[in-house]
């Protein structure tokens, strides 16, 4: 009896064998896809972004371009008016300037009459100062500092007051 069970197992097996090799078949054709479908949707999602930072920036340029503009009609007026309009015209420049950056969420970094933080300051130097409450306070910005809500763009460049 036992030649009868080790007969039956063996043509069970064998009849198993064909559908476990198609299953197996069947798995890596379905692995080979995924693999497929998950790299298609990585050179998806690669394109999109570049196609996000490239609108990002259209949309930043046009923002920008009544300024220069503007800017084109002072210097114009450079040619035929006196000093004072074209003085006038470029503050009016700076200030639409300023309007764009505040409309991207741009905001100019306070410097000042601050006490020096290193993370929205850049120390270009010291100057000594005889008051102890200015120690460590920024005295001068030689160049204004951007940033943005979540990050700093551009720290301010200070010179900072030290104490004797």
């Amino acid at each position: 009896m036992d030649k009868d069970n080790d007969e039956v197992t063996q043509q069970e097996e064998e009849e198993k064998k064909p559908s476990l090799e198609e299953e197996n078949e069947k798995l890596k054709d379905d692995l080979a896809r995924e693999r497929a479908d998950y790299y298609n949707y990585r050179q998806r999602a690669i394109k999109e972004r570049q196609e996000t930072r490239k609108r990002a920036q259209e949309d930043i340029i046009t923002a920008i371009l009544p300024v220069l503009d503007n800017l084109d009609r002072a210097l114009d007026a450079a040619n035929t008016e006196d000093a004072k309009n074209i003085l006038k015209g470029v503050e009016m420049v700076q200030r639409q300037f300023v309007n764009v950056l505040e409309n991207l969420g741009v905001s100019v970094i306070k410097a000042e009459g601050e006490v020096f933080d290193p993370a929205q300051h850049d120390a270009a130097g010291t100057e000594q100062v005889k008051d102890p409450e200015l120690d460590g306070k920024v005295i001068t910005q030689r160049l204004k500092g951007y940033r943005t809500k979540d990050r700093v763009l551009r720290p301010a460049q200070v010179t900072v007051g030290k104490i004797n």
